[in-house]
């Protein structure tokens, strides 16, 4: 039997572990709110000019049409303008235009239907039906969708002001083309958006490389397969940078203010493209490299010097990405450092050098100079003078 000392240490060893638990909880959840606290004021700092110019935009749409056309309340000025500026990755002046159409058109169809229909339900009902399935067919876009249908919908259940019934429709015109204007006058670094993902990009398909080049020097399968995961769980990553590159490139096509970084622009087009190739063909490379590992395996000369070209080319790659963020990154002189670094590896690839001598080990050698011109390629080399520096095979 417990005497009365047992049933107290019990007791208190309960109350401890409770304890335990709950700073554990405690703990854990000022970790998370601290996180996203940290988040949050990060995504605050990188949108102050969107912010800006949303503001700008709303309040000035709506004072123009107020104060200079006469417009009694033109809140639909502000909402247009405001929309249009909306927070988003796709390519901006672009979806400022679709979204100012789409807003400009709901208001008209509920105008033109109020003037000749009068108000009600039905007639709400038939206008958001009609104004939905009309931007269906015009674009695939939902944003463009969902404006239309919000914009018809308010315009019909609220009280029309005084001016006329397109009055609505004017103004959605006015807040569009502020925002555009804003969109196209405003300077802004179009290059900070595609260097900060495309560095993630390159830093994730850096790790995938070195984790490889290990998991071939200890022939371990399940680290090569570590990063075969790693690189599928880049292509939404990928994606970011193609639409931050599109829109930037889009920018320097019609912006005044940003017509100088054309240059950088398209090295980052460049860039973003061959990377996103590299991506693809490290895939390949890492499934191949578990299914060698798994059944044939390399003698440890060839293990040693095909993981020093997995090294190799993150290293190449480390520089790659530190090079995106100079200016006329084309021409830089680390560019033609990580150049140097790929062209290096590149005419090693020869299985016979790496001392490779099994069919799935030359299949991944194989795989490699693909993925090494795609990498010459970002560096700036044409097609031709990238393959021209892979030995020949015998």
């Amino acid at each position: 039997m417990m005497g009365p000392d047992d049933t107290s240490a019990r007791s208190s060893s309960r109350r401890s572990r409770a304890v335990g638990r709950v700073g554990a909880r405690l703990r854990e959840g000022r970790r998370f709110l601290v996180n996203r606290l940290s988040a949050g004021l990060v995504r605050a700092r990188r949108s102050i000019l969107p912010a800006l110019q949303m503001t700008v935009a709303g309040v000035g749409a709506y004072a123009f049409a107020e104060r200079i056309l006469g417009h009694e309340a033109p809140i639909f000025a502000a909402v247009a303008a405001l929309v249009a500026l909306g927070f988003s990755k796709e390519p901006q002046l672009r979806r400022t235009v679709e979204i100012a159409l789409g807003c400009t058109l709901g208001i008209l169809i509920g105008d033109t239907t109020l003037y000749f229909f009068g108000t009600g339900l039905g007639t709400a009902l038939a206008v958001v039906f009609f104004s939905i399935m009309l931007a269906r067919i015009l674009d695939p876009g939902a944003t463009f969708t969902m404006q239309m249908g919000l914009q018809a919908m308010l315009v019909v259940l609220l009280p029309a002001p005084d001016g006329g019934p397109l009055i609505r429709s004017m103004d959605a015109v006015i807040g569009g083309l502020v925002a555009i204007l804003i969109s196209a006058v405003t300077p802004k670094d179009l290059r900070r958006e595609p260097v900060r993902e495309l560095k993630s990009v390159a830093e994730e398909l850096i790790k995938a490389l070195r984790e490889t080049g290990a998991a071939v020097r200890a022939t371990d399968s399940r680290q090569a397969w570590h990063a075969l995961i790693r690189c599928r769980g880049l292509q939404s990553q990928i994606e970011d940078v193609a639409t931050s590159v599109r829109s930037a490139r889009e920018l320097t096509r019609y912006s005044l203010a940003s017509r100088h970084q054309r240059h950088d622009v398209r090295s980052m087009d460049r860039v973003a493209s061959q990377l996103d190739l590299a991506v693809r063909s490290m895939r390949v490379v890492s499934r191949r490299t578990v299914s060698m590992l798994d059944h044939t395996g390399l003698s440890d000369d060839g293990a040693e010097r095909l993981g020093t070209v997995f090294e190799e080319l993150a290293e190449g790659t480390l520089l790659l990405s530190r090079t995106v963020s100079e200016t006329s990154s084309g021409d830089s002189p680390r560019m033609s450092v990580a150049r140097d670094a790929y062209a290096q590896v590149a005419r090693r690839l020869h299985p016979a050098r790496l001392s490779v001598d099994t069919l799935e080990g030359e299949t991944v050698v194989l795989l490699l100079r693909t993925m090494v011109v795609d990498l010459l390629e970002a560096t700036g080399l044409d097609h031709d003078d990238a393959v021209a520096h892979l030995p020949a095979l015998d």
